[in-house]
């Protein structure tokens, strides 16, 4: 017959959830911490995205501009 000492000496007992219970909480949260990074880095990735996208646009922009105003004249100079 297996006693209770005997089986805390077994590993069977409460002993071995003691010892693995803070490992265990200690896992999770630093999986939660992983998350929020990996997170907070994807939002980093399309913020920027976004802004080289809308200089790229300005960009062009400008460029179509300044060639329409070289073919067709600027308005802004006086006429004499």
């Amino acid at each position: 017959m297996i006693t209770g000492s005997s089986m805390v000496a077994a590993g069977t007992g409460v002993e071995p959830i003691r010892t693995y219970l803070p490992t265990l909480l200690l896992s999770f949260i630093c999986t939660g911490c992983a998350v929020v990074t990996v997170a907070d880095a994807a939002v980093t990735v399309v913020a920027t995205t976004v802004k080289v996208g809308a200089t790229v646009v300005e960009t062009t922009v400008d460029v179509a501009a300044a060639g329409v105003k070289a073919v067709a004249g600027s308005s802004d100079e006086k006429k004499q």
